[in-house]
């Protein structure tokens, strides 16, 4: 019988010598959407688990009259762009102009997912990302523009809202009379939701919020008519004491007291009105309370994780169109005699630009496919996706400018102002630093939970024995299955031809459920404090998604007869290699000493320069 967590620990400390990947299917032919849903891919991963719900078969989730619709919008919405929308224009002037507005609301752009009762186009999610694509290939400033009313202004409405707030305001918000705006971020408090100073007090009738506060860097701020916005009210809990909570509301301009500054100027994106807003003495009706007082982080919160997914399709449409005017200059462009084409290293660039677009839209795919079979657990994979397509278009955009060379460094070639309003995307709706710390840490807790179980048997091994030889088989290979079970020829396998890249899938998933518990047994509750290990965990969890999610989609083009297949499998096995390679790295970093001897320096570097106020090294001349 096991006497001592330390015995545990040199157990599992040799568990990474042999595979034994428990992985998990519960669907079945007549499974219910439900049945998927707790089963996340990356919440799994914490649990040295391969959960395949969410995987197979890949999503094709639109049908033939949902591909129709879409076709109906999509050919338009191209043709509009091209002919008619003028970019540089509008990003110099830092607006668009009005008339053009109105003809973005006349074709249905500002209600693409209000319900068709309420006005709206009434698109799912699928249909949604495919025309974010056409906005990220545009116009990325604009996206925003339509973004922060309908992906995260209005949504609250949408998700949270009851009939008669949904009757009330979507109608006009789908034409685009309405304008909405999402009101979070303060100067105190930009990733840090629960520190903000907005405040909302009840009148004595109870009748009415009076609202107070401000807000910065509110994207449509200056232009909104209707707020979904945060505010700390007085919650009293069970116990009876009262303590602030955050609670969401939608507040309209016409309530009065409402005021915003002048349009900021920004680096990119230029053509989005981006203003703070103020709320003096607002008077807000009870009825116009997003749920319960105290719910509004979860609203805040669940409107960003539903929205998450369209900037990964966005991006995808940006790096679709770097990489086609980076493919045309480097046919068409001869230096020393011979076309840049046909150079290796252009060549090598062109191939991992294409990788990171194929892993991206992927990603986005798979999620929004997910979402549209009812499943409500994709909050991970949202973030990595965002996390994932941001730091990969600006990538892309960086090599397509030196692919393009000098040209490309021009103002007229236009791919500077592409990525001039790429860089915003690393930042907002949760910066990529937090999003990791909140895939690594929402990963963890969840491991903690299973862990919690363990730790508790422990003392009292020998009333507790069942549960200590489940742990066990659970991770050591009383359950054991090798990666051959994920490969076959039914839709929720992988396909053979892919076989190599699921055994590295396996093994990544492995090594990662192991990293997870040894983390955790070292640190305890004190991991949060580790944020380079969590980063390093994160970069992991990114890269085995990653692999997952283009298995998956490659699967279901073999499957399909897909006319590019072959090409498919080419990428999936290419990112699967260096992505294996990674994941492997980045675990053996979380133990490896002089890795974290290495860390430690750098923490060390850090807090000598930030005593010094910059560099401390003396200059070269001394002075």
């Amino acid at each position: 019988m096991i006497k001592s967590l330390s015995l545990m620990r040199r157990g599992l400390s040799r568990v990474p010598m042999r595979p034994m990947v428990q992985i998990i299917r519960t669907q079945t032919a007549d499974a219910k959407p439900q049945d998927m849903d707790n089963r996340s891919f990356v919440a799994g991963l914490f649990n040295g688990q391969l959960y395949t719900d969410q995987l197979f078969p890949y999503p094709d989730s639109l049908s033939a009259d949902q591909l129709e619709t879409l076709r109906l919008y999509v050919d338009p919405t191209d043709k509009f762009f091209l002919e008619e929308f003028d970019s540089p224009k509008y990003d110099e002037q830092a607006f668009v102009d009005p008339e053009m507005m109105e003809r973005a609301k006349r074709q249905g752009a500002f209600g693409l997912q209000i319900p068709e009762r309420y006005n709206g186009l009434g698109l799912n999610n699928t249909q949604y990302c495919r025309m974010t694509e056409i906005m990220g290939r545009y116009d990325l400033g604009f996206g925003i523009v339509l973004g922060a009313h309908q992906s995260i202004g209005l949504k609250g409405i949408i998700l949270y809202g009851s009939e008669e707030q949904k009757m009330r305001y979507l109608p006009k918000l789908a034409t685009g009379e309405h304008m909405a705006a999402y009101c979070l971020t303060e100067p105190g408090s930009g990733s840090d939701a629960f520190s903000i100073k907005t405040r909302a007090e009840l009148t004595p009738d109870g009748r009415n919020y009076i609202l107070n506060g401000g807000k910065i860097w509110i994207s449509n701020g200056g232009v909104a008519d209707i707020f979904t916005v945060f505010a700390k009210t007085p919650v009293t809990d069970s116990s009876g004491i009262v303590k602030d909570k955050i609670t969401a509301f939608i507040v309209e301009r016409a309530f009065g007291g409402i005021t915003h500054g002048q349009p900021e100027k920004k680096m990119g994106i230029k053509c989005s009105n981006t203003a703070e807003v103020h709320f003096d003495n607002v008077k807000v009706p009870v009825e116009n309370r997003i749920l319960g007082e105290g719910d509004g982080f979860k609203v805040a919160m669940n409107i960003l994780n539903n929205g998450r997914f369209g900037m990964a399709g966005a991006l995808s449409g940006t790096m679709r169109m770097l990489i086609e005017r980076s493919v045309e200059h480097a046919r068409n462009r001869k230096q020393f005699g011979d076309y840049l084409a046909n150079y290796g290293v252009i060549q090598e660039k062109i191939a991992n630009m294409t990788l990171r677009h194929f892993v991206t839209e992927s990603m986005a795919y798979q999620i929004c496919g997910v979402m549209d079979s009812g499943v409500t657990d994709f909050q991970l994979e949202a973030a990595i996706s965002k996390v994932f397509g941001s730091e990969s278009a600006w990538l892309v955009a960086d090599e397509a400018i030196q692919i393009h060379g000098g040209m490309g460094f021009m103002k007229e070639c236009g791919l500077e102002r592409v990525l001039r309003d790429l860089r915003i995307f690393r930042i907002f709706e949760g910066s990529n630093e937090i999003l990791r710390l909140f895939v690594a840490l929402q990963g963890l807790q969840l491991a903690g939970d299973r862990l919690k179980v363990l730790e508790k048997a422990l003392k009292a091994p020998l009333s507790n024995a069942g549960t200590l030889l489940n742990f066990i088989g659970g991770r050591v290979g009383i359950h054991e299955v090798s990666a051959k079970n994920l490969v076959g020829s039914r839709d929720y396998m992988a396909d053979p031809l892919v076989g190599k890249c699921v055994e590295q899938l396996v093994a990544c998933v492995n090594h990662f459920g192991v990293a997870v518990e040894r983390l955790l047994m070292l640190h305890g509750k004190d991991v949060i404090h580790q944020q380079i290990k969590l980063r390093k965990l994160s970069e992991a969890a990114i890269d085995t998604y990653a692999m997952a999610a283009v298995i998956a989609r490659s699967s279901n083009a073999i499957r399909t007869q897909n006319p590019t297949w072959e090409h498919q499998v080419l990428l999936t096995t290419s990112w699967c290699q260096e992505a294996h390679e990674r994941v492997l790295w980045h675990l053996r970093g979380l133990r490896d000493s002089d890795t974290l001897d290495l860390d430690q320096n750098k923490i060390k570097i850090a807090n000598d320069v930030i005593l010094e106020g910059g560099p401390k090294a003396t200059h070269p001349l001394g002075f």
